[in-house]
């Protein structure tokens, strides 16, 4: 089993960042093999389809889809802005999204959501955003999430969650993942 995971955050310090690397922990664990990156890595320009259609799709957009076409699965994490997606996630997203070759990165896809905020919600309202997008792009949403909240206390020094039930959401999420995403899956 084969897992893709990032933050759709890139900032120093991002809790979603942590949760992401917490993520790559618990999915290692279980026996899967992950693959975290950051999305600093791959950056993009604001997604405009005049620039698309005159450029072409950005080399690192391209990059990012052959990544999730030879993964079984996807975990990403996500700050919440203003109730929804971060803007580096949704522009992500969008480049991928108007990827004409084949296999696409998204269609058949299993994916976890997870979101970690400093809040008492945990960053939840943004993942029902996430989700809607996730499933017009045509990826398999698995149903547990891992929410984390009041997160500035919810990792140790060393990036393990340190509250049992919010480590319990996360393992149950990994394990849906490794349930749901199929193992070597040929996406059109």
């Amino acid at each position: 089993m084969k897992i893709l995971i990032f933050a759709g955050s890139t900032r120093i310090g991002s809790l979603n960042v942590k949760l992401a690397q917490a993520a790559n922990k618990v999915l290692a664990e279980a026996g899967a093999e992950t693959n975290y990156i950051n999305l600093v890595d791959y950056p993009l320009p604001i997604f405009d389809e005049d620039l698309k259609n005159e450029k072409g799709i950005p080399t690192n957009a391209t990059k990012l889809a052959q990544l999730m076409v030879a993964h079984d699965g996807l975990f990403v994490t996500s700050p919440e802005y203003n109730s929804s997606v971060s803007p580096l996630l949704k522009n992500t997203i969008d480049w991928l999204s108007v990827i004409s070759t084949k296999p696409k990165p998204f269609p058949g896809l299993t994916v976890a959501l997870g979101a970690a905020s400093p809040g008492s919600l945990g960053g939840v309202r943004g993942l029902y955003h996430l989700r809607t997008i996730f499933m017009n792009v045509g990826a398999q949403i698995i149903t547990e999430q891992s929410i984390v909240p009041n997160a500035k206390s919810a990792f140790d020094d060393n990036g393990n969650v340190t509250d049992e039930r919010t480590l319990s959401f996360l393992k149950a999420s990994c394990r849906s993942l490794m349930e749901h995403a199929l193992p070597g899956r040929g996406r059109d």
